[in-house]
């Protein structure tokens, strides 16, 4: 079963970091992806950052670079807060309330934007939404991240993801595993190109679009 349905676990108390456990089997995979994109200097926005631990460790892994976390939760806001506290980290700045639904975003022109295991928990207009707001932040030739559990018309999908799939439809019909087609044609629409797809972890996939 795909990575991405892990559970959340608040650690001393609903103030502080919260945990979860996709996160310490993913990151060092989704960091070799990221080494060969990112740039030297500017700063990361990391949209749907949860509960932060992705950007804390990005940001201790990439100390010369400004990791922007965000999210609409503001639980995840503490969380993100306290993670950040407990690593003692200075390049993570406070987390930004960022909703893919809603019509605009107020943040600075990031250098890459990232997007880890959101779009198949949100309805497909979050995509839109997403990729909407990515097109007009983003410089051309910037990078456009995303991981999660894919489709792909050509490779038959794994056990695991058709049983994630249904588990995504029980909670909510307006989520699910999208397929990577879909993700292709609303980045060409939105000025965007797919330069790469690595396959990863747990039935999981990493897409790699810049700006056109």
């Amino acid at each position: 079963m795909s990575e991405s349905g892990s559970r959340l676990f608040p650690e001393n108390g609903p103030n502080a970091q919260r945990h979860a456990p996709a996160t310490l089997r993913n990151r060092d995979a989704i960091v070799e992806a990221l080494r060969d994109i990112l740039p030297e200097s500017g700063t990361i926005l990391e949209v749907a950052s949860g509960t932060g631990e992705h950007a804390v460790y990005f940001g201790r892994t990439f100390p010369h670079l400004t990791i922007q976390p965000s999210d609409p939760d503001p639980e995840n806001h503490q969380s993100i807060r306290a993670w950040t506290e407990r690593e003692a980290l200075s390049n993570i700045l406070p987390p930004l309330a960022l909703d893919a639904l809603h019509p605009e975003w107020d943040v600075a022109q990031p250098a890459a934007i990232l997007c880890i295991n959101m779009v198949h928990i949100a309805p497909w207009e979050a995509s839109i939404g997403l990729f909407e707001k990515a097109s007009r932040l983003l410089q051309a030739g910037t990078p456009f991240y995303l991981y999660g559990p894919y489709f792909q018309a050509d490779v038959p999908p794994a056990e695991g993801n058709l049983a994630f799939e249904r588990s995504l439809k029980s909670r909510n019909l307006q989520w699910g595993i999208r397929d990577v087609a879909d993700m292709d044609a609303l980045a060409e629409k939105t000025g965007f190109r797919r330069e790469k797809l690595v396959n990863m972890p747990a039935n999981n996939i990493s897409l790699i679009y810049r700006r056109q």
